[in-house]
């Protein structure tokens, strides 16, 4: 299965922003990609999807502030993050799996979960 690698990491005050990395260790065409996070304490939530077709959705929460994104050409999917908050503090993660995603609205994850992820990377936002 596809290889994932996060970078990116680091802290932001709030109101900032920071992109995040993830690598592939081959070609994802035809993968839904994600990514999610999770918050100290937190269970892990989904964040954002971007399907084959290259249809983008988000969960509720993100209000427009994260952007998902990818570069095939490299195999890198991104998530911009803008207008951080305190509460954005999390580990992040990106995952992958063959074929469309089973999107369900306002999630930012597809049914059945994601079974391809990476190891993660950390987001700190502070005051």
């Amino acid at each position: 299965q596809v290889h994932l690698v996060e970078s990116g990491s680091g802290s932001a005050q709030a109101g900032g922003s920071l992109r995040l990395s993830c690598d592939a260790s081959e070609s994802t065409y035809g993968y839904c990609m994600g990514w999610a996070r999770q918050r100290p304490g937190g269970e892990r939530e989904g964040i954002s999807l971007l399907d084959t077709d290259g249809v983008a959705s988000y969960a509720n929460w993100v209000k427009g502030r994260f952007t998902i994104s990818k570069d095939d050409a490299k195999n890198i999917l991104y998530l911009q993050m803008n207008s951080l908050k305190i509460e954005d503090t999390a580990m992040y993660y990106c995952a992958a799996d063959p074929g469309p995603c089973l999107v369900i609205p306002g999630r930012g994850s597809p049914d059945p979960p994601f079974g391809n992820w990476g190891q993660g990377t950390q987001v700190t936002v502070s005051p």
